[in-house]
């Protein structure tokens, strides 16, 4: 049976830059596990030459959200601290009328330390037992692990919206990680 390979934003801290290309030249290009969508070296799109938030935010859902259907948030050291991927996780979990969320993927890179906030929120304390929105794994050990875990995340965007926490605020700076 042919793997599906669903439309996925990557979502990242740059500092973990190198460990995220190596994730998308593997899974994506040598692999086609997913299609990668995003802003990064290994992947096609446009730097957003802005300083103004609203207008990089709506870029951001235009260009390369719009397009997916899960997001993988690649977890290092200093993801939890970033802005970017806290709005873009924001953007993610967006729902309407005429809106769908993404499915909504942690991956544990090896310097992972913390969960932003906001994916946290989706997550249960409780978790495997209790049933939320967000899932996490560690770093894939093969392609039928990583398509398994997005297949499963493309999937709760219907069964498990009504579980999706997102009333939080967006981060207005970066914290401090150490």
């Amino acid at each position: 049976m042919a793997i599906v390979r669903r439309k996925c934003f990557i979502s990242y801290h740059h500092a973990d830059q190198e460990a995220v290309n190596a994730f998308v030249r593997n899974f994506d290009h040598e692999r086609d596990s997913f299609i990668a969508r995003g802003l990064g070296e290994e992947m096609p799109g446009d730097v957003i030459d802005s300083t103004n938030t609203d207008y990089v935010m709506a870029r951001i859902r235009q260009r390369f959200l719009s397009g997916s259907t899960v997001t993988i948030v690649l977890l290092g050291r200093c993801t939890w601290a970033r802005r970017y991927v806290d709005w873009e996780i924001q953007a993610s979990l967006r729902q309407g009328a005429y809106t769908t969320p993404n499915g909504l993927l942690g991956i544990k890179l090896p310097t992972f330390t913390s969960f932003p906030e906001r994916f946290n929120e989706n997550l249960s304390s409780d978790w495997p037992r209790t049933d939320c929105y967000a899932r996490h794994m560690e770093y894939p050990a093969s392609t039928q692990v990583l398509v398994d875990a997005i297949e499963a995340a493309y999937q709760r965007r219907t069964t498990h919206a009504r579980l999706i926490v997102n009333r939080r605020e967006r981060m207005s700076y970066n914290r401090q990680c150490q």
